[in-house]
């Protein structure tokens, strides 16, 4: 239980710092969400991706608003029932408004209900976390059908180039290939600042909320991952690497990390579903900038940063992504409504030695599926290809708009 005064100075203390100016672009998102649906807007992606600057945005447009984020310790005895006196204040300050936007309330046992009643009372409610799972979690049981999601991530190569105020081309992408979209750390360019975003999403999000043991291993495996994206893995040879007893624990702490959104795995491509649990999966980090800042071995290797790359392009937008592989391998398969609708193959560069290697497993991958194109992404060559009633485009990942 909170007192009502010291709830008041932190909502206030709140509110001057969501309107202080600040260095931000209007995110792509913003033109998909409606803040006045009558549906619970829920906000998720990794810490420090900006949902508070995306938040500010939305709130400039309304005609009043009440804002309170819980990720503020001084909000650790906040209870359920202190929205109550939540609501007291935020009248007393800003009179009635129907407007109510939270970051972080899964922090709170029991939000789930008082913000159905919000919706109940035709109230418009917009909810961001940085953990996927603990809001899906309370969502599906106390507000299904109630609720629309929204992902946002660290900025894309468009949203960079305006951040940055620069042109398209080979330059910019080279740039934006290394350092990543997280807006605070393109102003200071300091690694230390992606080395720390790194502790807290593992302490805080992870760690402290699923009450981890093992914090070390945690770690380590997390820098083993972040340093072999675009790489198979299986939860048995993870297993092996950290001398773990039980493949439970390899797991748990892969879907940790999944559900803070600093990694994604993505399946081999089969139409068994139980053949595609046991296969090996790919892993691939939110941002090449935080993958490097913490990577072992990451640096010199940039055909694996720009297949990284290309897979947060094809995450913006799809949801089900597969890797392709039977005699050679095509390194994504997109599947919309249950029929793969894309085929792409990802290399930095077409050489001798690896162009037919390149062609053949999309090649494979557009005949085993159908497809009449295939798209070749690579860092600045542009061709076409026919291979008899099909094509298979080469493209540059910087004119690529996915």
């Amino acid at each position: 239980m909170i007192r009502k005064e010291d709830l008041r100075s932190v909502i206030l203390d709140q509110r001057q710092n969501l309107e202080a100016e600040n260095r931000f672009i209007t995110r792509n998102q913003l033109n998909t969400i409606d803040p006045d649906s009558p549906q619970a807007l829920v906000i998720t992606g990794v810490r420090r991706c900006g949902k508070t600057t995306l938040l500010k945005e939305l709130a400039q447009s309304l005609p009043g608003y009440y804002y309170l984020s819980f990720e503020d310790v001084r909000l650790t005895p906040f209870e359920a029932t202190d929205f109550i006196k939540t609501e007291e204040v935020f009248q007393e300050e800003f009179g009635k408004c129907d407007y109510l936007l939270f970051e972080e309330i899964q922090n709170v046992p029991g939000w789930e209900i008082y913000i159905r009643q919000k919706l109940d009372q035709k109230r418009h409610v917009i909810i961001s976390g940085s953990n996927a799972r603990l809001l899906s979690r309370e969502l599906g049981t106390h507000l299904t059908g109630r609720h629309l999601d929204f992902e946002l991530f660290p900025f894309s190569y468009q949203e960079y180039l305006v951040f940055e105020n620069t042109a398209a081309g080979l330059s910019s992408f080279q740039k934006y290939l290394t350092l990543g979209g997280f807006p605070e750390f393109l102003i200071s360019c300091k690694k230390d600042y992606l080395q720390q975003l790194l502790i807290d999403v593992l302490m805080r999000d992870i760690a402290v909320k699923h009450a981890v043991r093992n914090v070390k291993v945690l770690k380590e495996m997390t820098v083993f991952l972040l340093s072999n994206v675009g790489k198979d893995y299986s939860y048995h040879s993870i297993r092996r690497v950290f001398s773990l007893g039980a493949v439970t624990t390899v797991i748990d702490y892969i879907s940790f990390l999944e559900e803070s959104y600093l990694l994604f795995s993505i399946p081999k491509f089969d139409h068994s579903l139980k053949n595609q649990s046991v296969n090996p999966k790919k892993i691939y980090a939110v941002d090449n900038g935080l993958a490097l800042a913490n990577s072992l071995s990451l640096s010199s290797d940039t055909g694996r940063m720009l297949e990284n790359l290309v897979f947060l392009m094809l995450r913006r937008r799809y949801k089900e992504i597969y890797y392709f592989r039977d005699t050679r391998e095509c390194d994504f398969i997109v599947r919309e409504s249950g029929a793969v609708t894309m085929a792409v193959q990802v290399c930095a560069q077409l050489t001798h030695d690896n162009k037919d290697r390149e062609l053949e497993g999309l090649k494979n991958a557009m005949l085993f599926f159908d497809l009449p194109e295939g798209l070749l992404l690579t860092m600045n060559e542009d061709d076409k290809i026919a291979i008899g009633d099909r094509t298979i485009t080469i493209k540059p990942v910087w004119k690529w708009n996915c």
